[in-house]
């Protein structure tokens, strides 16, 4: 990244922390991916329980393996043998103390969009978990909710289903197609623009590309 973006992005994570500090959420800024580890650790208190959503960027920072070397009471949906196993590590994650994601758009003031499969990421976004801890990169920052709601759709989906086996049409052509296949990821979409929670939604932004 060259240093005058570096400069600019640092510069627009402040307007991005004020926009969320307006609508009851929490905003910090870490320069380097190393830094965005520390500040997660110190967020998150020792003994609480954790759990998260799929998120590469939570992975790509560290925070996932530290949270499974560390002293924490994990609810862990990835070492589920079983689809039973899955469902119930998932729902175990609404009564956690701190659910990790990411997110796969933020407008410039603070509404955070996000589109899922499943679903599982979302509605704990939405309500259960105690605290949602969010590691996003500035990549992921886009000027509006139209902006931001196309990078979703056009790009951090088309992106995400190469890692699945599944048919869609952004599978084969890296385009969105608005479709309703089977295996769409884009079944639900979230606009969070207000916590009713003080502080509840806590966002550590990275100078640095994460995620899709």
């Amino acid at each position: 990244m060259h240093a005058f973006e570096k400069e600019r992005n640092q510069k627009l994570a402040q307007k991005v922390i004020k926009g969320l500090a307006s609508r009851n959420m929490e905003g910090y800024y870490a320069e380097t991916r190393e830094e965005a580890l520390k500040k997660a650790l110190e967020l998150i208190p020792e003994g609480s329980s954790v759990s998260w959503g799929g998120s590469m960027s939570v992975e790509e920072i560290g925070l996932k393996k530290a949270i499974l070397d560390g002293n924490y009471k994990v609810k862990n949906r990835d070492t589920a043998k079983t689809a039973e196993e899955k469902r119930e590590a998932e729902l175990a994650a609404y009564a956690a103390d701190y659910f990790l994601a990411s997110s796969n758009a933020m407008t410039e003031d603070g509404i955070l969009v996000n589109i899922d499969g499943n679903s599982n990421r979302v509605s704990c976004i939405a309500y259960g978990p105690l605290h949602v801890l969010m590691i996003v990169g500035m990549n992921k920052i886009a000027k509006d909710i139209d902006a931001a709601v196309s990078r979703a759709r056009g790009i951090a989906a088309p992106v995400n289903c190469q890692r699945f086996p599944i048919k869609t049409p952004c599978k084969e052509n890296g385009a969105c197609a608005n479709c309703k296949s089977m295996d769409t990821i884009c079944c639900q979409f979230l606009i969070t623009r207000f916590s009713r929670h003080p502080g509840r939604i806590k966002v550590i932004l990275v100078n640095e590309d994460l995620g899709f």
